[in-house]
Formats: C-alpha cells, structure tokens, sequence
C-alpha cells in the first residue's frame, strides 16, 4: 500500500506503471466509497496507461484531515499528490464529487490537465436544503440511517436483487468515516461550477448510467451541455457507478474517447 502526506492529510493511492508516452490517467472516487470502486475498469486498462487512483481524504484509508471540507481542499490534495509523483498532463476520470475535484483541479490547474472524464456528476449537484438535510440524517442516526436510500440511486434494482458484490458496496459506505462523508457533504453542498464548465478547454467527456438516481442523465446532460465540445454518453443497466456495473462498456467509452487525443498528439509530436 502507498501512502504520501499532503496538506497535512495521509493519502492512501496506488499507481500502476505504464508506457511512458501515454498519459496518465487518474481515477477520483465518489462520495462513500473508496478507489476500489475502479478495480474492474483499471484491470481491463493495465498495461495501455499509467494509471493512477486514491482515497481522497476523509475516505478508504486516507486521513479524515480537518472536517467539514470545500471543494479546494480536495482539489489542493490532489494537486499536490500529483506534484508528488512528478505527474502532468493527465487525464482526470472522476466519479460524482470526483466530478467536480476534477473540473476544480481543471480551473486552477489546467496544466496538469490533458483531458476530463466526468461520470455521473454535474456542475452543481443537489441543493443546499438537500444537503444539509442528509448531514442532519446522519448526525441523529449515522450512515445506517440512509444507506439503503442511497444504494437505491447508486444501483440498478436487478444489481441490488441479485449481484454477490452488493452487500460488499453497501458496507463500503457503511465503514467510511462519518466525519469525512458529511465533510464532504458540505463541499459538494458548496460547489458550484457552472460557470467554469463553460471555460474548460480540453477534450471532454460526460458519461451517465443510464438508471442513475443521484445525477440523472438529464443532469450530466446539462453538464455536457455547457461544456465547449464534450462528449455525452449514457451507459445503458447502470445506477450511478458504471465503473461498478457496466465496467467493460466504461472502459471501451474511455478507450474510444481517448484514442483521437493520443493519436493526434503522436502525430504532432
């Protein structure tokens, strides 16, 4: 296991060697889950990218830090973890509040930036009644409270029914730390991109489950939308991580949406 200190927080991360003329792509978890939500994907793109994923804070193994967050504060850590590691020019794949560290990381540091995958996540997401009403929910009856509300948004009702890996996501959410998921809570409740989607000057894409309860397809596609030239597509059987139950069709998406961008580089090069 790897670990880095940044901002005064322990950074649980794992990289993966790859060719050195491919871009690095990293992988940013979702609020209530670690960066085990991207196994199935990253084992399908090992051996074609350097690939790198981590616990942003208050999540997995990584510290709590100081709660509640901003927005900033995820998006420092991931700046300097990718300073750390001496890594540029990446290409950002962030899953819901992952979403919006990426589009952050994009506004203040577009040089670290090559290109943006934004799954299921928007500009702004819910508002800030709904937020504060779910870190409320949890302060009076903890993350068992609203679990099985949220696994209903996260995952279709036949991967809820029949998969084996369900309760094991479940429990994912279950054993994160309260303290960083309401801190979290409070930075998505605060974020709000909707202008800054619409300066951002790197290839795109935006891409939804097509059963996605948290950010309906509606929603990322009003994200693509102010996006200049991005990429929209929906991943059909899938709540809202399609890493978790379509890995092969977000993999393939990835693959395709990438294959233009480091063709066209090589032949500039």
């Amino acid at each position: 296991m790897q670990f880095v200190q940044i901002n005064g927080v322990s950074l649980h991360h794992q990289i993966i060697g790859g060719p050195g003329n491919k871009p690095v792509i990293v992988f940013i978890n979702s609020l209530g889950t670690d960066f085990r939500i991207w196994r199935d994907v990253i084992v399908r793109l090992a051996g074609s990218h350097p690939l790198l994923t981590y616990d942003k804070r208050g999540h997995g193994l990584s510290d709590v830090g100081q709660a509640p967050y901003s927005i900033d504060d995820h998006v420092d850590d991931l700046i300097g973890l990718l300073e750390h590691l001496n890594v540029s020019g990446a290409v950002i794949c962030g899953l819901s509040v992952g979403g919006l560290i990426a589009q952050g990381l994009c506004a203040r540091r577009p040089d670290l930036v090559k290109a943006l995958i934004l799954c299921d996540t928007a500009h702004k997401i819910g508002t800030a009644e709904m937020w504060a009403a779910r870190i409320t929910a949890i302060e009076e009856g903890g993350l068992s409270g609203i679990v099985d509300s949220v696994m209903e948004r996260w995952f279709t009702s036949s991967f809820r029914a029949s998969d084996p890996a369900y309760p094991g996501y479940r429990n994912m959410m279950l054993r994160q730390p309260v303290e960083g998921y309401t801190g979290t809570c409070a930075a998505i409740r605060d974020a709000d991109f909707t202008e800054a989607a619409t300066r951002i000057a790197v290839p795109t894409l935006c891409v939804v489950g097509d059963q996605d309860g948290a950010t309906p397809p509606d929603l990322v596609l009003s994200l693509a939308k102010l996006v200049p030239k991005a990429r929209y597509e929906v991943i059909k059987d899938a709540g809202h991580l399609p890493c978790v139950e379509q890995p092969e069709m977000l993999t393939t998406i990835i693959e395709a949406f990438l294959a233009p961008i480091i063709s066209g580089e090589a032949a500039h090069g």
